[in-house]
């Protein structure tokens, strides 16, 4: 029991660059390990990048169909017997609260039967100890951050990954999940979400614009909505200050489409204020519907705009998805817009995967539509899927 707390320790005491060597050098002396390396899930989320000196792109490995990959999506430790068999490989998921940030790759000398479950719990702990330390560190580091980039980022990119929670978190209650596209180029889409004992609040927005105007604009009104949230005020409320803050800006010319929701983690009650284009979408019993609210207008595009909430509930099982029109807009190369019934489609084939790997998956089968030309508008999906509190019935 007083191995992990002797892992967090030896890491609050490291300097935040050098979290990562703290913990190889306490699986090497641990457990003998011939190799220890850490690869970050890149903005993309389609490859896995080594920390360490610059560039990664040369050593990067993909999500998919590689042994730290199905580590990475099952989130779960995945072995693999070296050629010789005289040693074998543990890939383990590098997550915290259910964000997914990479894998922990640890050599041991030895095969498979060699690994015993004390000795595969001990890597997880320090897996979970090195995700959590990493979360923390980032703020004074940009060793982490750097290895996240399988290219080089936008300013305007730049600017919406520092402003956004996350891709993925996990509670008893719910589970989400979210990316954008293009990832290095991404300009006016965003998300935000934010959770209390009993609340748990998402923002999904569509900033007008390209480039940098679009990423100021959606960093002034997310971080409006932020301070009119933390200082305890309605939904209705939140939207009316973010409107003005926005509006007394730009003036009408520069507005932001918002979807506003607020779940009560007890019973399932959602109040919602809908606020512009990206939409949402429901799978429940394997029937997808989207779900129409009162349109009322976008942050900043008139003064003193009113805001009101309106009420639905979610069933344990309901999936939401919250699509930007990016998506649902998307052209063909022939001109041939993407559409519900393509949208509909795509919802019901990713029924099973969990919330955390469906916006990547729908993005990657809108990619297959549009082509590989450069993007007309950023796309973002963001997935909710409802538990329902333990013991509420």
């Amino acid at each position: 029991m007083d191995r992990p707390s002797a892992v967090e320790r030896l890491l609050r005491e490291a300097a935040p660059h050098e979290v990562f060597d703290v913990v190889r050098s306490v699986i090497e002396q641990r457990h003998g390990a011939v190799a220890v390396d850490l690869l970050m899930a890149d903005y993309a989320m389609t490859q896995l990048q080594p920390v360490g000196v610059l560039p990664h792109t040369h050593h990067s490995l993909p999500v998919h169909d590689t042994a730290p990959g199905h580590a990475f999506i099952a989130q779960e430790a995945h072995c693999v017997p070296g050629v010789a068999s005289s040693t074998v490989t543990v890939y383990l998921p590098v997550s915290v609260r259910g964000d997914r940030l990479g894998v922990l790759s640890v050599q041991l000398p030895g095969g498979e039967s060699d690994i015993d479950p004390g000795t595969l719990a001990d890597l997880a702990q320090c897996a979970a100890a090195l995700a959590h330390e990493i979360a923390v560190a980032e703020r004074d580091t940009d060793l982490f951050l750097q290895a996240r980039r399988a290219e080089r980022l936008t300013l305007a990119a730049e600017m919406q990954w520092q402003l956004l929670p996350g891709r993925s978190c996990s509670r008893p209650e719910y589970s989400l999940g979210a990316q954008l596209e293009p990832a290095y180029a991404i300009f006016g889409d965003s998300f935000d979400w934010s959770s209390s004992a009993d609340d748990l609040l998402v923002t999904v927005s569509n900033g007008m614009g390209e480039g940098i105007d679009a990423a100021l604009l959606t960093n002034l009104a997310t971080n409006a909505l932020r301070n009119a949230r933390r200082a305890g005020l309605s939904l209705a409320d939140q939207a009316y200050l973010a409107d003005q803050a926005v509006y007394g800006q730009h003036h009408g010319q520069q507005f932001l489409s918002t979807l506003m929701l607020r779940f009560c983690l007890p019973t399932g009650d959602v109040e919602i204020i809908d606020a512009g284009s990206p939409r949402i979408w429901r799978l429940r019993r394997d029937v997808v519907e989207a779900i129409e609210f009162d349109a009322q207008m976008p942050l900043g595009m008139f003064e003193d705009t009113t805001y009101t909430t309106q009420r639905f509930k979610v069933e344990s099982g309901d999936r939401l998805l919250f699509i930007s029109d990016g998506v649902y807009d998307a052209l063909s190369p022939a001109g041939e817009k993407y559409g519900q019934w393509a949208l509909a489609r795509a919802i019901t084939s990713t029924r099973l995967l969990p919330a955390s790997q469906v916006p990547r998956t729908m993005l990657q089968e809108l990619l297959g539509h549009r082509g590989s030309g450069p993007a007309a508008d950023d796309a973002l999906v963001v997935c909710l899927d409802w538990h329902g509190r333990p013991g509420t019935g």
